[in-house]
């Protein structure tokens, strides 16, 4: 068994964090990805997310059609920060012996490991797979050996098609009364709208 891991705000969830996951299930032969919303993200702690509710709704609807998908709560249930080694490990207790996971993170955050709570915990519990988009700068992995060693070996570098959306850009043109189709499934669009999500207060 294969599993992808693939965290995130999904603040919302949109077209790019699907191709994302789709492009790695099929290369890496991925039997199911979870989607996994964070509770409370140490990095993005100076801003205000939306209810785990609404983005655990939003990333149920945007993933429904497709049945190698999933969306896990496991953090939204856990007290404070949501540190991805926790998560882990505790998505490991889970599984059966021989399960193989990958973590799905991009190459920014490849960049950031180090800073990271117990890094060298998060590579010995999965495979990380690296994503970055066709002509971006290539990410050297080389420095992680020099603070794990073999952490390299776990690595995986994946370029996958690059849609240019941002979760931050489609709240800010709700906000502006915008439109974001084409950037979000059009589930997840009629979501926001029934909820009164993003709108400027």
């Amino acid at each position: 068994m294969r599993i992808g891991v693939f965290g995130g705000t999904f603040d919302p969830i949109h077209n790019g964090h699907l191709v994302v996951a789709e492009e790695c299930r099929e290369r890496l032969n991925i039997d199911r990805v979870l989607f996994v919303p964070a509770g409370l993200p140490p990095h993005k702690q100076a801003r205000t997310l939306t209810s785990p509710h609404h983005r655990m709704a939003m990333v149920r609807l945007a993933i429904a059609s497709n049945p190698r998908f999933e969306a896990s709560s496991i953090e939204l249930g856990r007290p404070g920060p949501s540190y991805s080694v926790d998560t882990l490990r505790q998505l490991r207790q889970n599984q059966r012996d021989g399960t193989d996971v990958f973590f799905i993170m991009g190459a920014d955050s490849l960049k950031e490991l180090p800073s990271w709570h117990d890094p060298a915990g998060l590579i010995a519990s999965c495979r990380l797979v690296v994503v970055s988009r066709p002509g971006s700068p290539a990410v050297d992995s080389s420095h992680l050996d020099n603070l794990y060693p073999g952490a390299k070996g776990r690595v995986k570098m994946l370029e996958v098609p690059g849609l240019d959306i941002a979760s931050s850009d489609l709240r800010a043109r709700v906000a502006m009364g915008r439109t974001i189709r084409y950037q979000s499934p059009n589930e997840v669009i009629a979501y926001i709208e029934s909820n009164g999500l993003y709108r400027a207060s």
